[in-house]
C-alpha cells in the first residue's frame, strides 16, 4: 500500500458520523400566489401563470420572439446543453427554461438543485432565465424551504 492509499484508508476509517439537522419549528406565514408574485417583483423577477407546457412554450415565444438559442429540459429547446458543454456553447444561450423544485413566498426565491440546471453554469451565463414551478410547490417561508430541501 503506497502512502496515498494509506492516508485515504485512514481518512475513511475515521470518518465522522453524519450530523442530524436541527428541527425547526413552524413560523406560519402567507402562502398565496399573489404575495409570491409581489415578492418576486421586488427582486426584479416576474411571475406568469401557465396551465400547461404548451402555455409555457407560447409564453417563451411571445416574450423572446427573436431568440434563436433556447436551452431547456422543460420545453422544446433549440440548443443542447449538458454538464460537459463548453463555455463557447453556453455563451450562445439566449434563454434558459429550467425546472425549480419549489418557491418561497416570503422572499420570491426559487430552489433549483444542480440536477435541474443541465449545466452548473447555465443559470448564470444565460441572458434570460425562466424558472418553472407548480403553484402547489410554494412554501410559506425559509423555514419550510429548509425542511423541504433536506
Amino acid at each position: 500500500m503506497n502512502s496515498k492509499e494509506k492516508i485515504l484508508s485512514q481518512i475513511k476509517a475515521n470518518k465522522p458520523s453524519p450530523i442530524v439537522l436541527t428541527e425547526v419549528p413552524s413560523f406560519g406565514g402567507d402562502d398565496s400566489i399573489s404575495t409570491f408574485k409581489k415578492n418576486l417583483e421586488t427582486i426584479s423577477g416576474q411571475a406568469i401563470e401557465a396551465n400547461s407546457i404548451h402555455d409555457i412554450e407560447r409564453i417563451v415565444n411571445e416574450l423572446f420572439p427573436t431568440a434563436k438559442k433556447i436551452a431547456s429540459d422543460v420545453v422544446t429547446g433549440s440548443i443542447s446543453i449538458n454538464e460537459s458543454s463548453d463555455r463557447a456553447t453556453l455563451e450562445q444561450v439566449e434563454v434558459a427554461v429550467l425546472k425549480g423544485e419549489f418557491g418561497v413566498v416570503e422572499n420570491g426565491a426559487i430552489w433549483v438543485p444542480e440536477s435541474n440546471m443541465m449545466n452548473r453554469s447555465l443559470p448564470f451565463i444565460t441572458q434570460y432565465l425562466i424558472l418553472v414551478i407548480k403553484k402547489s410547490d410554494l412554501v410559506k417561508n425559509m423555514h419550510e424551504a429548509y425542511e423541504r430541501s433536506r
